[in-house]
């Protein structure tokens, strides 16, 4: 495959967006375990499964914590992959493996202690499905036209996707997380932090659009000083 070919840049693209959606979940999914982590006391009335979380806060703290470092990892690497850096594709799996590992233990500490681990489970499964799809892009065939370390990825246009993408994350993510958190009440608490995602979501889609927009206008070329004379 060649590097330069459609095929190829569209695979790159693709790519930094899917990884741009596993960032973005994993980095809403550790700022989301705060309720757990910090506010178990004070939602376990409104909760059975988070009554069921009194006295394991520390350890809830720590997936908290470990999951936002990961999924600012994950954001490096995107940044990484749009400006081709050397060890972009590295790092890329080094922080994907890490949500894996970490998001399966969540899990399973999740089912074992309430009965329940959504959304960690949609969390994860992203996380799998990308690193199945970055280990395919090392098969040598295809690795010889992805390859994101040989030149810079058309940076306009996949930074304007993945901006896009985290918007749409922000601006989804209390709708997604609503079945999880919706309890006693009716209450979705996922709202919680609308004031701050709605216009965050909306800033980074305005954003990504016009960078694609921008990525996608022609050229102008400038005359040389002795083409004008």
């Amino acid at each position: 495959m060649q590097h330069n070919s459609g095929f190829a840049k569209f695979l790159r693209v693709t790519g930094i967006v899917l990884m741009s959606l596993t960032a973005a979940f994993t980095l809403m999914g550790g700022i989301g375990t705060v309720c757990a982590a910090l506010f178990t006391e004070k939602y376990a009335a409104e909760s059975e499964s988070m009554a069921k979380l009194l006295g394991w806060g520390w350890l809830y703290t720590i997936f908290m914590l470990v999951t936002i470092a990961i999924g600012v990892l994950m954001i490096r690497a995107v940044v990484l992959l749009i400006k081709a850096a050397p060890t972009s594709y590295r790092d890329t799996l080094i922080s994907l493996v890490a949500g894996v590992v970490v998001g399966v233990i969540h899990i399973f500490v999740s089912r074992a202690l309430r009965g329940a681990s959504m959304p960690v489970d949609m969390v994860t499964y992203t996380a799998v499905v990308t690193l199945i799809v970055f280990l395919i892009f090392r098969i040598p065939g295809i690795w010889s036209g992805v390859d994101f370390t040989q030149g810079k990825t058309s940076a306009r246009t996949a930074g304007g996707a993945a901006a896009i993408v985290f918007g749409i994350i922000c601006l989804a993510i209390p709708s997604l997380a609503g079945p999880s958190h919706t309890w006693a009440l009716g209450i979705n608490w996922a709202d919680a932090f609308n004031a701050t995602l709605t216009p965050l979501g909306l800033l980074l889609i305005v954003g990504g659009l016009a960078l694609s927009f921008r990525a996608n206008l022609p050229e102008i070329h400038q005359p040389s000083a002795q083409t004008s004379k």
